[in-house]
């Protein structure tokens, strides 16, 4: 996506942000204490640089939160799964506190992101950049042969992703037959992932990127097909989004986001959509 913003569209887009509420700049106090903390993070004690983490995401990305490890066991896979430890940053009830919960999250749009944490620290010291020391949240997943979840550990540790990996380059190199051990076995794990899904009667949809690019004075919207390996690498954040939630389940604690059960005839108006959008669904599944 280009950065160049035609004139025609930037007073409505500056209009539209008004409207919703988004957020601005960050406050002078927020980007202070942000400053102070990428200096002065609270950091684990236990060292797991040992693991040999990478990250996968589109290749322009420097906000990297999440990294990823895989190994065969006797019994299947492995996963050791890294999320960045914001809260090794955030001193509770300061001014970056209290700012990124009226956030609540990182927004997109054409031209820009309105980010939920100042980029000293969403781009820098809290970012799982390569060859970099940084603290996180680290997930020990173990799978049967079949891909399904048997064990699910979490502590915070220390962690030192090895390379930062795009979608497009490694998908590239797994069709090459060049990807090597960890793509490898993203791939292997991750349909092995997606056939449980299905199984279960969950569903991925691979929903086309939507693209704005900016040429003279004028906007295009395009599309662009979601890659395989972007979908092996979704698995892996949910496997561990459900080994949390199990985790949280039998000790009692925290607030789960659930779907309510599908409405009577939701099942028929979806099929409807679907013949409407040329997808074949065949009536006995």
């Amino acid at each position: 996506m280009q950065r160049s913003e035609p004139p025609a569209l930037r007073e409505g887009l500056r209009r539209l942000r008004a409207s919703l509420g988004v957020a601005g700049s960050f406050p002078a106090e927020v980007l202070a204490e942000a400053d102070h903390a990428a200096s002065n993070p609270v950091l684990p004690t236990v060292d797991r640089t040992d693991i040999g983490f990478v990250t996968l995401d589109p290749e322009s990305s420097t906000d990297l939160d999440q990294a990823f490890h895989l190994s065969r066991t006797d019994a299947g896979y492995r996963l050791e799964y890294a999320i960045a430890d914001v809260a090794a940053f955030v001193t509770p009830g300061g001014h970056l506190d209290t700012e990124t919960h009226q956030r609540g999250e990182t927004l997109y749009a054409p031209t820009r992101k309105t980010p939920l944490h100042p980029s000293v620290l969403s781009e820098g010291a809290a970012s799982l950049l390569p060859d970099q020391v940084r603290p996180a949240l680290v997930w020990e997943l173990d799978f049967d042969a079949s891909g399904r979840t048997t064990s699910t550990r979490v502590a915070r540790g220390l962690v030192r992703s090895r390379a930062k990996l795009g979608y497009v380059a490694a998908q590239a190199a797994l069709d090459a037959g060049t990807g090597g051990e960890q793509l490898e076995l993203l791939r292997e794990l991750g349909t092995l992932r997606l056939a449980a899904e299905a199984a279960r009667g969950g569903v991925s949809l691979s929903v086309p990127e939507q693209e704005v690019v900016a040429t003279d004075d004028h906007w295009t919207l395009q599309f662009r097909a979601t890659l395989p390996v972007e979908d092996w690498n979704a698995q892996l954040s949910l496997a561990t989004g459900m080994g949390a939630a199990a985790l949280m389940l039998d000790a009692g604690v925290g607030i789960l986001r659930t779907l309510p059960p599908a409405r009577d005839g939701s099942l028929a108006k979806l099929r409807r959509t679907a013949g409407a959008l040329g997808i074949r669904w065949p009536h006995d599944e």
